[in-house]
C-alpha cells in the first residue's frame, strides 16, 4: 500500500503546480473519517480510497482527482457532509466527490427506479466533468480486484454483472482499454469461472504445444520490417479469455475453430510509417479478406487510432496485426487520461475534462439528448445501455462527415445522429447513391443521404428496428405526444357518452367542478386521465351528480350479483372468464384478439349490434377505426370481485436462438414463472433464429410482466414482447 509522502511525490512528479498541502490534508481527513472501519477482507477501510488514488496516479491524473479519490467514500460511509467537504476542500473537489457519490448509490439501491434516477444524475455529473467517471472506474477496479472477499455469492454476482453491463462499456467509451480489459476479465471470472478456466487451460495447452510461438512470430515480423528499413517496436500477446469467449459465443464456434487468438502490435515513429508498415506486411503475408480496418483516417469516437489487418503470418498462423504510433498507443490504452497528459503543454485540463466540442466525447452529449426525450429514469437507463453497447460502423454524410453508429444501425439511426429534426421528418434514404428501405442495415463506409418531408412524423414501426438509444428515445417521445392527443379525444368522447346516458347536455364548463376530486389540473388533463383509463366516465358523472349514485347502486347490485353468480356456475374448467364491470346485465362480452387485454390494464369496450361488446386495451391500434363512431364506445373496467377473476389469455411474439434446448428453456421459464402455455405456433425459421407466437395463461398484467422479464433474461431468448395484432 502506497504511503502518504510517496503518494504526494508521485502527484508532484507530473502535476508540480498542485498544492501538496491539500493532498496531505485529504489523506489525514479520510484516514480519520474512516477510523476503525474494516473491509470484507479485514483490511482497514482507508486502504481502499488509498488504492484508488494509487491507481489514478498510474494514469497521471491531476491533483484534484487524487484528492477526490481519497475522499470519495467519506460522504457515503462516514458522518462527513457535503457542506463540510466544500468548506475544507473547495467547490471543485466538492462537486467531484458529489458526482462519484451519486454513482456509488446505484450499487446500494435495490429499487430499479432509484438506480436509474441515480444513473441519470451521474451522467449529468460526468457531462460536466469526465473525472467523475475516471475516479469511479478506479473505485470499481479496486473493488473487483478484491471481490473474492465478499462473502455472499449473490452479492458477488450482482457486482460482477453490474461491472460487465455498465462499467466496462463506460471504460471502453472513454478509451480506457486497460480498465476495460481488466474489468471484463475480473467480472468474467466471477460470472462464468468454468468457461474462463477452460479457455485458460486450452491456451496453456497451445503454449506448451507451440513452444515460444509468440516470440518466434515477433522476431520474424521485426526482421521483415528491418529488411525494408523500418524501425519498430513489435510485441505479441494472446487475446484475453473473455475476448475469446465472446467471439466463440457470437460466431457460435468451438475454441478449436478460432484461428486468430493471437494479436501483434507494431509501434512506429510517425503517421506515414503506419501506412508504409501496412504495405510491407501485406507484401510479405497473405491478407485475410474482410479483416482490414482503418482507424487512422476514421478514428473511433473515443479517439482510438490504429490500423488493423488480419494476415496468414509467419509459420502460416492466422494473426491480427495492429499498427500505430507510440502516442496513438498510449491514447488507445489510457484514453481520456492520456489526453490529459498531452494537454498539460497546451490548454490544460479544463478543456479535456469538461464537456467541450471534442468529438471524442460527443456520446456524452447524446446521452444528455436522450435524457431530454426519455419518459423517466428507467426509460433513460434502457436507452443509455443501447448507446454504450455494441461494436460500431462508420458511415458518411454527403458532405463527408463521419458518424459512428452501433452495429445493425439503420438510416433512421443515422438521421437522428445528424439532427433530431432530420430524424423526425425522414421519409427515405439514399445509400451510396441508391434509394434503399429505411430498415436497411448500414455497413462500414456507406454514404447516407436522408430524404425528408415536413409532413412526415415518426412511425410506430420505426421503434421495431432502430438500435440507438437517441433514436428510440426521440421516437417514443413523439409517439407519447401523439398518444396524448388521442387520449384527449377519447376521454372527451367517453365523458360525452356518460352525459348522454344521463340525458344531460354536455358542457365543458361543468367539468371544472370535478377537477379537484379527480386530481386533474385542467379539463385537458381530465380528458387525458379518462382516456388513459385512470378515471371512467361514470367517475366524472358520480362527482358532478352525486344525488343519483345511491339509488343506481341499489338497483344494479342484485342484478349484477346474479349475473356474476350465473357466469360462475356456467363456467367450465379451462374456460376464460370475462370479469368486466360497467355493462348491462346479460350483455355478451368478448376479449379482443388483437390486444389480449389483461386485468390491471386500462380498457374500453366497443359495442356491436347483435354481438355484444368487445373489450380492448386503451392503447390498442384497432380503436382508431372506431374514432368516427363515439356512440359505440362503452366505459368499462375490470371487476374488483376476486372470485370472478380467473386465468386470462395473452399472446407473445418470441424470437429464439436456433439451438438444441432453446424451446425447452422457453417452456421451463414460463412454467417457473407461473404461466401455462396453451398454444404455440412457428411463424419463421432460419439457420440462426426462429420466430413463434406463444399463447399463455396468466393472472393479470403484473403476472405477464414478470413472465416477460424472466424470458428476457433467458440465454436462448433473443427478443420477446406482446403480440399486438
Amino acid at each position: 500500500m502506497v504511503g502518504q509522502y510517496e503518494l504526494v511525490d508521485r502527484v508532484k512528479s507530473y502535476d508540480p503546480k498542485f498544492d501538496s498541502s491539500l493532498l496531505n490534508l485529504a489523506y489525514d481527513f479520510s484516514e480519520k473519517a474512516h477510523g476503525g472501519q474494516r473491509r470484507d477482507s479485514g483490511d482497514s477501510y482507508f486502504s481502499h480510497p488509498l488504492e484508488v488514488a494509487d491507481i489514478l496516479t498510474d494514469y497521471r491524473l491531476d491533483g484534484a482527482s487524487i484528492v477526490t479519490a481519497l475522499l470519495h467514500d467519506t460522504i457515503e460511509d462516514t458522518d462527513t457532509s457535503q457542506a463540510e467537504i466544500k468548506k475544507i476542500f473547495g467547490d471543485e473537489i466538492s462537486q467531484l466527490v458529489d458526482g462519484v457519490t451519486k454513482l456509488t448509490r446505484i450499487e446500494l439501491q435495490s429499487n430499479k427506479a432509484k438506480q436509474a434516477e441515480n444513473f441519470r444524475k451521474f451522467v449529468l455529473a460526468s457531462s460536466r466533468d469526465i473525472r467523475v467517471l475516471l475516479i469511479k472506474l478506479a473505485d470499481r477496479l479496486h473493488n473487483m480486484r478484491t471481490i473474492q472477499y465478499v462473502e455472499l455469492p449473490e452479492r458477488r454476482h450482482r457486482i460482477a454483472q453490474e461491472t460487465m453491463d455498465i462499467y466496462a462499456p463506460l471504460a471502453a467509451r472513454i478509451g480506457m482499454n486497460d480498465f476495460k480489459d481488466e474489468l471484463e476479465d475480473l467480472a468474467f471470472s466471477e460470472l462464468n469461472r468454468d468457461a474462463r478456466d477452460s479457455i485458460i487451460r486450452r491456451l496453456q495447452f497451445l503454449r506448451e504445444e507451440g513452444g515460444n510461438l509468440i516470440e518466434r512470430v515477433t522476431k520474424e515480423l521485426k526482421q521483415v520490417l528491418l529488411d525494408d528499413n523500418v524501425t519498430a517496436v513489435v510485441s505479441g500477446r494472446e487475446k484475453s479469455p473473455y475476448s475469446i469467449w465472446r467471439k466463440m459465443s457470437r460466431k457460435q464456434v468451438a475454441f478449436e475453430q478460432l484461428s486468430d487468438i493471437m494479436a501483434f502490435r507494431i509501434l512506429v515513429n510517425d503517421y506515414s510509417d503506419c501506412y508504409r508498415t501496412l504495405g510491407i506486411i501485406h507484401a510479405n503475408y497473405r491478407a485475410v479478406p474482410g479483416r482490414f480496418r482503418d482507424y487512422l483516417s476514421t478514428p473511433k469516437p473515443n479517439g482510438y487510432q490504429s490500423l488493423h489487418t488480419g494476415v496468414l503470418g509467419p509459420e502460416k498462423h492466422r494473426i491480427e496485426v495492429q499498427i500505430r504510433t507510440s502516442k496513438m498507443h498510449e491514447i488507445a490504452e489510457r484514453g481520456v487520461a492520456a489526453h490529459w497528459r498531452y494537454s498539460q503543454l497546451g490548454a490544460g485540463p479544463v478543456s479535456v475534462f469538461g464537456l467541450s466540442d471534442d468529438s471524442h466525447y460527443r456520446w456524452l452529449q447524446e446521452l444528455l439528448d436522450i435524457l431530454d426525450d426519455a419518459a423517466g429514469p428507467e426509460d433513460f437507463l434502457e436507452h443509455t445501455k443501447l448507446e454504450m453497447f455494441s461494436d460500431q460502423v462508420f458511415v458518411f454524410s454527403p458532405k463527408g462527415e463521419v458518424y459512428a453508429l452501433p452495429q445493425s444501425s439503420t438510416p433512421i439511426d443515422f438521421a437522428y445522429a445528424v439532427h433530431t429534426e432530420v430524424g423526425d421528418h425522414c421519409v427515405g434514404a439514399m445509400i451510396n447513391g441508391r434509394n434503399m428501405p429505411l430498415q436497411t442495415l448500414l455497413q462500414n463506409g456507406d454514404q447516407v443521404e436522408i430524404l425528408t418531408s415536413e409532413n412526415q412524423t415518426p412511425s410506430p414501426n420505426w421503434e421495431q428496428f432502430v438500435v440507438t438509444g437517441k433514436a428510440r428515445a426521440r421516437i417514443r417521445r413523439v409517439l407519447r405526444y401523439q398518444k396524448q392527443l388521442e387520449y384527449v379525444e377519447l376521454g372527451k368522447g367517453i365523458i360525452e357518452q356518460a352525459f348522454l346516458r344521463r340525458s344531460e347536455e354536455f358542457n365543458e364548463g361543468k367539468l371544472i367542478d370535478a377537477l379537484k376530486e379527480l386530481h386533474a389540473e385542467s379539463v385537458h388533463d381530465l380528458y387525458i386521465l379518462v382516456g388513459q383509463g385512470v378515471h371512467t366516465g361514470r367517475d366524472v358523472v358520480r362527482v358532478l351528480f352525486p344525488e343519483e349514485n345511491i339509488l343506481r347502486n341499489k338497483q344494479s347490485k342484485n342484478s349484477l350479483f346474479s349475473l356474476r353468480r350465473s357466469k360462475r356456475k356456467s363456467q367450465k374448467d379451462g374456460e376464460f372468464s370475462v370479469p368486466i364491470d360497467g355493462l348491462t346485465p346479460g350483455m355478451a362480452v368478448h376479449l379482443a384478439k388483437c390486444c389480449y387485454p389483461l386485468p390491471g390494464e386500462r380498457i374500453v369496450a366497443i359495442a356491436t349490434t347483435g354481438k355484444g361488446v368487445t373489450v380492448h386495451t386503451i392503447d390498442c391500434m384497432t380503436l382508431e377505426s372506431f374514432s368516427d363512431s363515439p356512440e359505440r364506445w362503452v366505459d368499462v373496467s375490470w371487476t374488483t370481485d376476486p372470485e370472478s377473476i380467473k386465468k386470462q389469455l395473452s399472446r407473445l411474439k418470441v424470437t429464439l436462438v436456433n439451438e438444441p434446448g432453446s424451446l425447452g428453456e422457453l417452456a421451463n421459464i414460463i412454467a417457473q414463472s407461473g404461466g401455462n402455455i396453451s398454444n404455440l405456433q412457428f411463424t419463421n425459421r432460419n439457420p440462426d433464429f426462429f420466430d413463434m407466437t406463444v399463447d399463455i395463461e396468466v393472472d393479470d398484467n403484473k403476472h405477464l410482466s414478470n413472465v416477460l422479464s424472466a424470458l428476457r433474461a433467458g440465454r436462448s431468448v433473443s427478443t420477446v414482447g406482446r403480440s399486438r395484432g
